[in-house]
């Protein structure tokens, strides 16, 4: 792999907030916009990630969503109680959310226009993958490819974690920077699975990484409840023209695999790839294979 230019972080005015990014790779090339998801930095892509797509001419461009890292907290909004949450889960009771999934996708949006991009190639991990989704169906225009990893619909029919997985998930995040730092673990082990190896070293100082860059507890949970009020896209990702790919783990203990198929089944001529072993991570070992479906299906669009 050549040198890759690196872009370092910065803050630019997007749909009323700041929003942080860098990016690597010639800014001539075309753009491909990386979304994270819930609770997660945009630091969790990977950099060598990153460099392998940008290595085959492309612009990669990540950045922290509302709520999180170095992008703006929404701390004037109020935050769902643990009571509600409960609600919401058992009764299905609305949330009555701060912002939705759409407001996150306009900030996206919002991001291409500061960028003066006409369009980009879109790629989105869990709720990344719910955010590049309502991209597609809103500002179809926008968005050159969807690559849509780990995620779903929103149809609430749809499989859940299982009973025993929820149960270990079920610590309520602490809102003590030191004690996140075992909690973060344990959630990633958690959600990695058993297949692949998991690199305590490499986790372990993401987790210190991304809470020095910003420890925000309620803007976690305001994005949970932005995913949990949204309304199921399925009806919308059935006209979609977009040429799309899904990626998925075969055992993903969070989105189960049937949220990756059923997302493909709604989108029409979409593409999906199942990797068996993978969890509700982006292991290492498949960085090679994941960045080559994606950039196979750029190139084919």
């Amino acid at each position: 792999m050549s040198t890759i230019i690196y872009h370092p972080e910065q803050l630019i005015t997007a749909n009323n907030i700041h929003i942080n990014y860098d990016s690597f790779g010639d800014k001539s090339h075309p753009a491909i916009v990386l979304i994270m998801g819930l609770a997660t930095q945009m630091i969790y892509w990977d950099e060598q990630f990153c460099k392998l797509l940008a290595s085959q001419g492309y612009w990669v461009i990540r950045f922290d969503n509302r709520d999180n890292g170095k992008s703006t907290w929404m701390d004037a909004l109020p935050v769902p109680s643990s009571v509600a949450l409960l609600a919401n889960v058992v009764f299905k009771r609305p949330l009555g959310a701060a912002y939705l999934l759409s407001d996150m996708m306009k900030d996206t949006l919002g991001l291409l226009d500061a960028l003066e991009l006409e369009s980009a190639h879109i790629v989105g991990a869990s709720m990344g993958g719910m955010i590049a989704q309502e991209l597609a169906i809103y500002h179809p225009k926008r968005v050159k490819t969807l690559t849509s990893i780990m995620s779903t619909t929103g149809n609430k029919r749809l499989p859940k974690p299982s009973t025993t997985f929820s149960f270990k998930m079920l610590k309520p995040p602490p809102k003590d920077a030191t004690k996140a730092i075992a909690f973060g673990m344990h959630v990633w082990r958690l959600i990695q699975g058993n297949y692949y190896p998991f690199d305590e070293h490499k986790v372990l100082g993401l987790i210190k990484r991304a809470i020095e860059r910003g420890f925000n507890p309620a803007g976690n949970t305001r994005q949970l409840a932005a995913i949990l009020d949204s309304p199921d896209r399925t009806t919308a990702l059935n006209t979609l023209t977009v040429p799309s790919l899904i990626i998925h783990g075969e055992d993903d203990p969070l989105v189960p695999v049937a949220c990756g198929v059923a997302t493909a089944k709604a989108i029409p001529n979409a593409k999906i790839k199942i990797y068996p072993g993978m969890g509700h991570t982006l292991p290492s070992q498949l960085y090679d294979d994941i960045t080559t479906q994606i950039l196979e299906h750029i190139k084919a669009s």
